[in-house]
């Protein structure tokens, strides 16, 4: 092969060899497959058409520090320290099944509920990985739509997916697609949000319609042959959050996922070593939802949510505090679901509304398996 020549003053001439593989080496490959194959988790060309086709297309659009394939991300500090004078680091893994459902899809839902996780510790998200485990025979066409709505879900929130890993097992050995998302955000100066912080003279606000996911999410099953149009609630929260923490002064957030409200608030009720009264007829549910639970002899407040959060604040603020929520488009149906008292310490209870008080505990097993 004829290497590159100098010519004239300083110039360099290439042979027709030379600029044709310089060509090839830039040219983003494709995938050809209809579906996922063990040789896209082996390393070679086809993983890296796989990178270059899908995750990086549909991921790192206007994204310089993806694209750069490093095996890591290199965080200019210089931007993180100017948002704010500590790190969040969280991370979470995504094994919902189905993987598409209406009004979300693993994708956007693993963007989204790390978003969450960050924002409910007042942190300003920033950068996310994603990690994929495939399965053998995954369609291409649909790991495609998931990366496009993972891509368009970071777009939207305004962070940057930035690194992450691709593996590929055997058909049997998964369910389609895992992913494992880690995120990093930063917590502004002076702002502190903790389940430990819950005072016994705080309200607790939530921000609408409680149990969608959960519905959606047993709907598109298909198991039970319901006829339903409920859509999963899947939302980033972190610009509703950010306006909570600016306006008033936030004790705690919690984003209600898995167990439910119910779970949320026996966390907060026992990090706080203080007692909570949820009112009953106060729950912000869904009337397709209620007509659904009461058929299936689910209860509201236990069933996921991921587009949701529980917040304690003073009870002198609650009043600017539902305001400040019913001005944000996630926050439309925000209500003051329940008061903090100092006994019984780390005990929730539901008001009926007819003289009496019940135990809201936990779930011992799962209403819904497989819901994130």
């Amino acid at each position: 092969m004829n290497a590159p020549t100098k010519k004239g003053s300083g110039t360099v001439a290439k042979s027709p060899l030379f600029e044709r593989m310089e060509k090839h080496r830039r040219r983003a490959g494709r995938v050809r497959d209809d579906v996922v194959v063990l040789a896209h988790g082996g390393g070679g060309k086809a993983m890296q058409d796989l990178i270059d086709d899908l995750v990086v297309r549909e991921l790192g659009r206007d994204n310089a520090l993806l694209e750069t394939r490093e095996d890591q991300a290199r965080l200019p500090l210089e931007a993180l320290t100017a948002k704010g004078d500590r790190l969040a680091f969280t991370t979470d893994s995504y094994v919902v099944s189905p993987l598409e459902f209406p009004g979300a899809d693993i994708g956007k839902l693993a963007v989204n509920g790390t978003i969450n996780d960050l924002a409910v510790g007042g942190a300003t998200p920033l950068y996310l990985s994603c990690g994929l485990i495939l399965e053998e025979g995954l369609p291409i066409a649909t790991l495609r739509r998931i990366l496009r709505s993972m891509g368009k879900a970071a777009r939207e929130a305004g962070v940057h997916i930035v690194t992450g890993d691709t593996k590929v097992v055997a058909r049997g050995a998964a369910d389609g697609c895992f992913i494992n998302t880690a995120g990093v955000g930063v917590i502004a100066e002076g702002r502190d949000v903790s389940s430990g912080k819950v005072d016994e003279e705080d309200v607790i606000l939530v921000n609408g319609y409680l149990g969608d996911h959960g519905a959606a999410i047993l709907v598109a099953r298909g198991e039970l042959q319901l006829d339903s149009d409920i859509p999963s609630d899947c939302a980033a929260l972190h610009t509703l959050t950010d306006a909570l923490t600016s306006a008033v002064d936030v004790h705690a957030m919690r984003d209600v996922t898995r167990g439910g409200l119910a779970a949320v608030l026996n966390e907060l009720a026992l990090g706080s070593e203080v007692g909570i009264v949820v009112d009953e007829h106060a729950l912000p549910v869904r009337t397709e939802v209620k007509g659904f639970c009461e058929v299936l002899g689910l209860d509201p407040i236990h069933l996921a949510n991921e587009g949701k959060v529980a917040v304690a604040v003073p009870a002198s603020q609650a009043a600017e505090a539902l305001a400040v929520m019913k001005a944000h488009p996630l926050g439309e149906r925000a209500s003051i679901i329940g008061r903090c008292r100092a006994e019984p310490p780390g005990v929730v209870t539901l008001d009926t509304g007819f003289g009496g008080e019940r135990i809201l505990d936990v779930l011992v097993g799962e209403q819904l398996p497989r819901i994130c």
